[in-house]
């Protein structure tokens, strides 16, 4: 029971909105490519597909991170806790887990065309060595917004078999959509994380950070409207985000206060009711 709980800790499976967040861009994809006058039991089918594959790589994105970082985790108060930099797990034992769990995300992978699959696959370098971009960058959020959104591209090719400029469309507005929340959950760290010298947006902007999380939630913004005016949804699409982007700027610049962690920690939590309304607009978009 005890090796459980420290694989439930290990792999966040308790922390829902990391893989929530790497779950939205899947489902946006798929919905926007989809064509619901066919069969329905495709869609539900890859997106239980895209579901699992969203726990199980996060899980093991968990892990190759917390393996890379464990130096630098046992330095900052909110991680010196976690399993590997607390000396609760080896390393060892800890990327046993992760392969496996890779394991079980490549047969998840199987099930897709081709095309995706080697896509998927191309993606893998990047999603792996993203940790170490914080330690080189102030913009390791930038990397992550290109691994943690390219489910979207995934989806997309899963049904179409190829690509097109729309799903690089959304995907772009998606990259910032992460940059912005991203940089507001790093300010959670920023103390500690310039006392031991790694980078990010949070250090960066954090004499503008309000006007940089305007600047990429406009630019997110900017791609839906074009993604949306490319796929020929009609004006309720276009009237219903005036609901998610209420969200962003009234709800999370507004409150948005980089020096309370809470608040930071609160309005990070708060994107997963964002990706819900992202989809709801899209699903208005594709019906009306």
């Amino acid at each position: 029971m005890n090796q459980l709980n420290l694989f439930i800790e290990l792999t966040r499976l308790k922390k829902p909105i990391g893989y929530m967040l790497l779950f939205w861009p899947c489902i946006w994809g798929l919905t926007l490519v989809y064509d619901f006058s066919q069969n329905k039991n495709i869609y539900f089918f890859y997106l239980i597909l895209f579901f699992l594959g969203a726990v199980l790589m996060r899980s093991a994105g968990c892990i190759v991170n917390d393996v890379l970082d464990r130096k630098f985790d046992k330095l900052v108060v909110r991680t010196k806790d976690r399993p590997i930099a607390s000396g609760k797990i080896s390393v060892k034992l800890s990327l046993f887990y992760a392969a496996i769990l890779c394991l079980l995300a490549f047969i998840v992978l199987i099930n897709f065309n081709l095309f995706t699959i080697l896509l998927a696959l191309a993606s893998m370098p990047l999603a792996f060595t993203y940790p170490l971009m914080k330690r080189y960058t102030y913009w390791p959020q930038l990397f992550l917004g290109v691994t943690f959104n390219y489910g979207l591209i995934l989806a997309w090719t899963s049904i179409s078999g190829s690509i097109n400029l729309i799903p690089i469309i959304f995907y772009i507005g998606a990259i910032f959509w992460t940059l912005g929340y991203d940089t507001i959950y790093g300010y959670q760290d920023i103390k500690d994380d310039e006392i031991i010298g790694l980078k990010s947006t949070s250090i960066k902007f954090k004499g503008t950070a309000k006007i940089f999380l305007k600047i990429c939630y406009s630019f997110l913004l900017i791609s839906l409207l074009t993604g949306g005016y490319l796929m020929n949804f009609s004006l309720y699409y276009f009237l219903f985000l005036l609901i998610p982007f209420t969200h962003l700027f009234l709800y999370q610049i507004k409150t948005f206060d980089l020096k309370n962690p809470v608040i930071c920690l609160r309005i990070f939590k708060s994107n997963n009711f964002f990706g819900l309304l992202v989809l709801i607009n899209i699903f208005i978009g594709k019906i009306s």
